[in-house]
């Protein structure tokens, strides 16, 4: 019996020592090692000359191990961490207890909270609790909290885009988190020399865009005062490089802070120049006199004799400025916004060609600037038009477009005819330091460089003529081309109350260098008068930041009723 209960002995030895040695070493170590996640540093969104408009800043997290946390201390603990962390105990003593993973082992790893001041980290660390531990972290920073928030957007606690720029950015701007595993010791200090893998975190890339941070701010400050003075409900403002179609700033209003986005109501987290759809109203009358000049119907110095009146199917048309049966001049037309002289072009045109200079205006469809729930519009085939649609859309009713969509199609003319693609990302930086081009934007011929020329002058008529529609829109040392328009806001394929009253033009009309384009959803009013002082201040700004000479020639000369 005795040498019975020795073998026995023995071989359970052998057994333990050599036989599941191997496997009773790695449940040990698995036990003494501690997982730690690295996070990949989140890229940051730059404006043109590589100011941060967000970022991700040092910070700590605070996790625990459940495993290594007492249930009769949790309560405890959770009193201890809620006031540095801002966060109920009950939250809390739920995150720290033990779970058990799909792979039926228990969690090692539960986040106690992110982003935390570093200070409120090594505050913790100095307590030493056992089964809580701080690490490296990062938080969004948002400097200029409204500015550009309404393209820039925000993440998520996790640093997840939520919204903007942030969102639609999201696989570019996010790293790839790393791992720290390593071996600890019972009183969950790191053991050196013993067990170390690390896999290193991969940081995002930054994002440029075309957003210059000193103009997009004077452009929301102008915009938003205009939009308060006249009791409007919203607003947008575009100004683009006629030439490269760069997005220099895009501002809407009321915006919020992209610092604290829940602390307003969602609608305020939309780019309203991209998103909103409107009709444009009367500065569409400009596309139907560049195409009437391209088609050779008329040329810039052409008289028209205009009613005062025309009936396009069940609905009377007539202009805001009275006057008989007359002779009246291209620049005429535009001064006065002339309804029947627009529709008397278009008659002439035919819904077809007009069409097409609308899709090549860009209307109808999106410029793919790469933000959240950018708008197409709505242009109607001819197919579609009914007997009064050959008056309203000439005149820019039952047309959809956007605020940008406006200000590329003006961009288009200030750039000889040619129409660019607008573009609010400028490329992309890798981690290394290497940039990218985000984008090759598209182009494609409007009109004729002669035409764009001729249009460019016409287009001085609104501002100049002492009863011009855009008189309020005229600056002292520049030449400025334009056209006022008043038209209604589509939501759900209906139309809203009130208007939308709107400006867009550029200057110098001599040497055309960037177009402006403003709107304001208002109870009412004319495009001139609620949106024209606000354009010649954006516009004066933005030629005096960018150091253009002023204009050298006198302003042109128009005779309305020749």
């Amino acid at each position: 019996m005795i040498i019975l209960v020795f073998f026995v002995v023995g071989a359970r030895l052998v057994q333990l020592q050599v036989t599941d040695a191997a496997a009773y070493a790695a449940d040990a170590l698995g036990q003494r090692l501690q997982e730690e996640m690295i996070p990949g540093s989140r890229g940051a969104i730059l404006d043109r000359n590589g100011e941060p408009l967000a970022f991700s800043a040092a910070a700590r997290y605070v996790f625990a191990d459940p495993t290594d946390i007492k249930d009769e201390d949790r309560q405890d603990v959770a009193q201890l961490l809620a006031p540095l962390l801002g966060i109920p105990a009950s939250t809390l003593a739920d995150r720290m207890a033990n779970r058990t993973l799909e792979d039926g082992t228990q969690s090692t790893f539960e986040y106690l909270a992110r982003g935390v001041d570093i200070s409120v980290g090594d505050t913790i660390a100095e307590l030493n609790i056992p089964g809580v531990y701080v690490a490296y972290d990062e938080r969004r920073e948002v400097p200029g909290h409204d500015l550009a928030a309404n393209l820039i957007g925000f993440t998520g606690t996790d640093l997840e885009g939520l919204a903007g720029l942030e969102a639609t950015c999201d696989k570019i701007l996010q790293g790839v988190d790393g791992e720290r595993l390593y071996e600890i010791s019972a009183s969950g200090q790191q053991i050196p020399g013993g067990f170390y893998r690390e896999e290193p975190a991969q940081p995002g890339s930054d994002v440029q865009l075309t957003i210059d941070s000193d103009l997009q701010f004077q452009v929301q400050k102008i915009l938003a005062e205009t939009v308060d003075a006249k009791d409007g409900t919203h607003g947008a403002a575009v100004v683009m490089d006629s030439t490269t179609g760069e997005i220099l700033a895009m501002a809407s209003a009321p915006g919020y802070d992209a610092a604290d986005p829940f602390d307003y109501d969602k609608e305020r987290w939309t780019d309203w120049a991209s998103s909103a759809v409107i009709d444009p109203g009367s500065s569409h009358k400009a596309l139907v006199v560049g195409a009437a000049i391209e088609e050779n119907i008329i040329d810039r110095d052409s008289v028209l004799t205009v009613a005062p009146t025309v009936t396009k199917g069940d609905v009377t048309f007539k202009d805001s400025h009275y006057h008989p049966e007359s002779p009246m001049s291209i620049g005429g037309i535009l001064a006065h916004s002339s309804n029947v002289g627009t529709i008397m072009l278009a008659d002439e045109l035919g819904p077809d060609k007009l069409y097409a200079y609308q899709q090549l205006f860009g209307f109808g469809q999106t410029a793919g600037i790469g933000v959240e729930n950018e708008g197409a519009g709505l242009v109607q085939p001819p197919q579609n038009w009914s007997g009064s649609s050959y008056g309203s859309i000439p005149i820019g009713h039952g047309v959809s477009v956007t605020p940008l969509q406006m200000a590329a199609g003006y961009a288009a003319i200030a750039n000889d005819g040619v129409y660019t693609q607008p573009t609010l990302i400028k490329s992309t930086v890798d981690p290394d330091g290497s940039s990218r081009p985000f984008s090759d934007p598209q182009t494609h011929r409007v009109f004729s460089a002669d035409t764009a020329k001729d249009l460019q002058y016409l287009l001085q008529a609104p501002v100049t003529v002492p009863d011009g529609t855009g008189i309020d829109a005229a600056l002292a040392s520049y030449l400025v081309a334009g056209k006022t328009g008043t038209g209604l806001l589509v939501e759900d394929g209906k139309y809203t109350d009130g208007e939308v009253a709107n400006f867009v033009g550029f200057a110098p009309a001599d040497n055309p260098r960037y177009t402006v384009a403003v709107f304001a959803y208002t109870p009412g009013g004319g495009g001139g008068t609620v949106t024209g002082e606000a354009f010649g201040d954006i516009m004066q700004f933005t030629l005096g930041h960018y150091r253009v000479p002023p204009s050298t020639q006198g302003p042109a000369q128009f005779t309305v009723y020749p």
